[in-house]
């Protein structure tokens, strides 16, 4: 009957393990997926706009030539960018795993420590009843 106990409880724990990535990986991904849109918007800009001055700096207007050179510098920037959020967004999501937090029966501190706790405990228990 033990055994059983302990795998249903490691089924708990796995099942609990498995609902935080799926929160995280969905976390992950809106994230990526607002990076991935505002490339998409910033690329679609710089291309619009240099088309535009393109036009116009071939119908006589001199100082277009100098934004058909800005908005591809704009476009390179905005990939570039976009290339270090998303390193930084996984890098974020990567480092996220919880601490090992590894426990030390032997310390006779902590063990009275804990003992004083549990009494307190008790004598509250006591009280509210």
């Amino acid at each position: 009957m033990r055994s059983h106990r302990r795998g249903v409880a490691q089924s708990v724990e796995r099942a609990s393990l498995l609902a935080n990535k799926v929160v995280v990986v969905s976390a992950r991904g809106a994230e990526t997926f607002r990076i991935h849109l505002g490339l998409f918007l910033a690329e679609l800009i710089c291309i619009s706009a240099f088309i535009i001055e393109v036009t116009r700096a071939l119908d006589g207007n001199t100082l277009s030539w100098a934004y058909v050179v800005e908005w591809p510098v704009l476009g390179v920037y905005a990939v570039y960018m976009w290339r270090k959020m998303l390193r930084e967004a996984r890098a974020e999501h990567d480092d996220t795993s919880p601490p090992v937090v590894e426990q030390q029966s032997d310390d006779p501190q902590l063990q009275a420590w804990n003992d004083y706790l549990a009494k307190l405990h008790a004598s509250d228990q006591v009280k509210e009843s």
